[in-house]
């Protein structure tokens, strides 16, 4: 119970990854709110982690400052505190660059970079004040090699290291520790539905011939957001097979 009594908030926490992620942490004794842009499937999420007294849903554009710091007061005023903040939701625009529209950029941005700034933020605000806390930012593969047809996206999610190593350094001194996680190829239902012949092109890039699981994606997060890493910040862990070492 690596958790135990601790609580946390997880952007885009009720389903894939995130779900997942949000299940690790309650696994470990923590407690949780799901912050989701769709409200009925966050409070599904909630009930399959067993109701109210471990978790809470909310309504969440992690684009509007607003919601994000309602979400992390419903953490503190559901649980005490706040010690975990994990910026997970995300989208995806693709499209090669020339064909991409404006719209789609910006929307990609929006969502991953200015939300995770904005999480980040709102979790800062409540950790220094506690004197600590554990933020973790989920970045990409993407953002360390580039992908073809994800320029929004690769944009992003290399925005995103920049920013967790930056804030570690911010805030490193009022013990609140920030640090990302990079997945690569991961099982979950938007992977799943590629083409065959992509999803084995993919593959064939992994030394361990095989796609990731959300689990062991929330396993590093859950070690990032617990004291087994409590002298690390600004780090940045790829979960991958091995991908693009």
């Amino acid at each position: 119970m690596l958790l135990e009594g601790k609580s946390a908030v997880v952007t885009g926490g009720a389903q894939g990854i995130g779900f997942a992620i949000a299940k690790k942490l309650v696994e470990n004794g923590a407690r949780v709110v799901i912050a989701d842009l769709d409200p009925a499937t966050a409070a599904k999420a909630v009930e399959e982690l067993g109701g109210e007294p471990v978790a809470r849903a909310v309504a969440c554009d992690v684009t509007d400052a607003a919601q994000v710091e309602a979400a992390v007061d419903t953490a503190v005023e559901a649980f005490g505190s706040l010690d975990v903040m994990v910026n997970n939701a995300g989208i995806t625009r693709d499209a090669t660059m020339r064909k991409m529209s404006e719209d789609d950029f910006d929307a990609v941005i929006a969502v991953h970079l200015k939300g995770a700034w904005l999480g980040t933020r709102a979790a800062a605000a409540v950790m220094r004040e506690q004197g600590g806390g554990a933020i973790v930012n989920i970045s990409s593969i993407s953002g360390k090699v580039g992908m073809i047809g994800q320029t929004n996206y690769s944009s992003a999610k290399a925005g995103i290291v920049g920013l967790t190593k930056a804030a570690a350094k911010e805030l490193a001194f009022k013990n609140v520790r920030v640090n990302a996680v990079q997945p690569g190829l991961i099982r979950t239902r938007m992977t799943e539905a590629l083409r065959e012949d992509i999803w084995q092109a993919k593959l064939d890039e992994i030394p361990m011939q095989r796609a990731g699981e959300p689990e062991e994606v929330a396993n590093t997060v859950l070690f990032l957001a617990s004291e087994l890493s409590s002298y690390m910040t600004g780090c940045v862990l790829e979960v991958t097979g091995g991908r693009h070492i």
